[in-house]
Order: structure tokens, then C-alpha cells, then sequence
């Protein structure tokens, strides 16, 4: 089916208005382009659960550490569309960055607590920008349900909290983290991996999977953290931004296994920065 492609909040509020009063339910997958399986994933989980489905594809320059990052960020929204167009999506919002942030514009939503610490620490800013753009987004849409990835596990908890704050109405909806077959956690970012980054890339799962296993056998925490660490120096990571034991339900720090929680991570290899996380469950 071909997909309506709309750039603007006033095309896209006029869709919204005729299925709200058709009272359809809507469901909103913001991404920043570059599409893979993961996202596609969460196209699927939004066209099973509503009636509409809207799709995002803004490339938030505010999220970018510097303008050389922003400018590799792989774009092709042909591709994208092409990806969407077996999904039963509605709509692909699609905006310029000065419909998201026109002249003047001077409002920022800062979430805290679950932004500081982990990805908080390396990247200051970055979760405001997150919590700005998607609270927009949220706002622009009028969305029932809005779905996002686990891998990015501190940003869910970011933006849970903002709806929850703001007593937005909408449902955020958690979708698994899609995996390659050599259990690398699917990311826009690994298309700029080097072919030798790439072989060495997949360890990073596989070592947070092996710790999930030492601690859920009852192994210490910080000696698995700290082996964790260390193998992945070894194994050709450049650097090790963290690598943590958090709560799955609040993000707090675990000295150890008495509750469910997730191994999370962020590391460089050459200048790409990847992140991942695995889950711990007690059940």
C-alpha cells in the first residue's frame, strides 16, 4: 500500500481529527530514520494494537554530540519508505527541523532522576533533547499508545517518566530488542562499524549475556562486572563508558541479584558507540 506521507503539524492534526472522531485508536513508532528490523518491529507491535498507525522519521539534530555525528547519521528516506510500505502504516510524519523547533523556540523538558547516571554522565543534555522531542511528538500526535525499543532502556525510563510527570495520555508500550543472528542488538549505528568492528562487535551481547548467567548463578556482582570489563577491553573495545547492574523497575544501582534487573553497557569501538542490555529476571 502507499504510505501518506505528511510534514507538517497542521496535515498531521487533520488526519488525527477525522480518526478521533471516527474514535479509532492511534498508535505512534517516532524514529530517527534509518530503518532496520527493530524498528520494523515496532511497527508490527503498533498495527496489531490500534486502528492507526503513525510513524515519525525526524533526525532530532538537538540529540547529536556534535555537528560531524549529526552529519553521518545515515539518511535515506526512500529506503525507509520502501521498508514501511508492506506495514499497514497510515501516515510517515515526516517534518522539517523547523516545524519540530521553529524560530524562537526555547522550551526544553528536563526528566531527572532516571536520566542521571549510566548514558546520563557521557552524553549531558542528551535525555532533555529525548524527553523534548518526544513530549512534542506526543503532543503533535495525539497518540493512544507510543512504542519504544528496551535497548535504549534508559531513555524508556526517561520518557515513561515524562508521560507519567505530565499526565500525558498515552500509553508507552516496551518492545523487545531485535538481534542479528550473532546476537548484536540492531542499531542504525552499526552500518558505520569498520568490517573488522563488526566481527569484533557481537561480544558485547555475548558478554553481557555470560554475566547475566554468573550472576543469576549467584556469582558477586562487582567481580563479574569487573571481568565483564576487562574482556571486552581485550577483545578490541577502544572504551568502556559503563558497564552496571541496574533495577529493571527504577534503574537503581544493584550490588546484587535480589530483584529483577538488567546488565546495561555502553562502549566505543573505533568511534562508534553502541549500547545494549540484558535482562535478569528473578521469575
Amino acid at each position: 500500500m502507499n504510505i501518506t506521507i505528511v510534514r507538517s503539524i497542521n496535515d498531521l492534526r487533520s488526519y488525527v481529527r477525522k480518526w478521533k472522531k471516527s474514535d479509532e485508536s492511534i498508535s505512534i513508532v517516532p524514529t530517527m530514520g534509518a530503518l532496520h528490523a527493530g524498528h520494523l518491529s515496532l511497527v508490527r507491535e503498533a498495527t496489531s494494537l490500534s486502528d492507526r498507525v503513525i510513524v515519525t522519521l525526524f533526525v532530532n539534530p538537538s540529540q547529536f554530540e556534535s555537528t560531524e555525528d549529526l552529519d553521518k547519521y545515515p539518511r535515506n528516506e526512500d529506503d525507509d519508505i520502501e521498508k514501511l510500505t508492506p506495514f499497514n502504516v497510515d501516515l510517515l510524519y515526516a517534518p522539517q527541523t523547523d516545524e519540530i523547533y521553529p524560530s524562537g523556540h526555547s522550551t526544553k523538558i528536563v526528566v531527572s532522576g532516571v536520566s542521571q547516571g549510566l548514558c546520563g554522565d557521557f552524553r549531558p543534555g542528551h535525555f532533555d533533547s529525548v524527553a523534548t522531542v518526544v513530549g512534542k511528538l506526543l503532543a503533535q500526535s495525539l497518540a493512544d499508545k507510543a512504542f519504544f525499543g528496551e535497548k535504549d532502556f534508559q531513555q524508556l525510563h526517561v520518557i515513561k517518566r515524562m508521560v507519567l510527570d505530565l499526565d500525558l495520555p498515552v500509553e508507552i508500550v516496551p518492545c523487545k530488542t531485535i538481534r542479528e543472528p550473532d546476537q548484536l542488538a540492531l542499531s542504525s549505528r552499526n552500518s558505520q562499524l569498520s568490517s573488522n568492528d563488526r566481527k569484533i562487535a557481537p561480544i558485547l551481547a555475548q558478554t553481557l549475556f555470560d554475566a547475566a548467567d554468573q550472576i543469576k548463578e549467584g556469582v558477586d556482582v562487582a567481580t563479574v562486572l569487573y571481568n565483564s570489563k576487562e574482556k571486552l577491553i581485550r577483545s578490541g573495545f577502544r572504551k568502556i563508558d559503563y558497564i552496571e547492574f541496574r533495577a529493571d523497575r527504577d534503574l537503581r544501582v544493584l550490588s546484587k541479584f535480589d530483584e529483577c534487573g538488567r546488565i546495561m553497557a555502553a562502549v566505543y569501538l573505533g568511534k562508534i558507540r553502541l549500547i545494549d542490555n540484558v535482562e535478569i529476571s528473578k521469575y
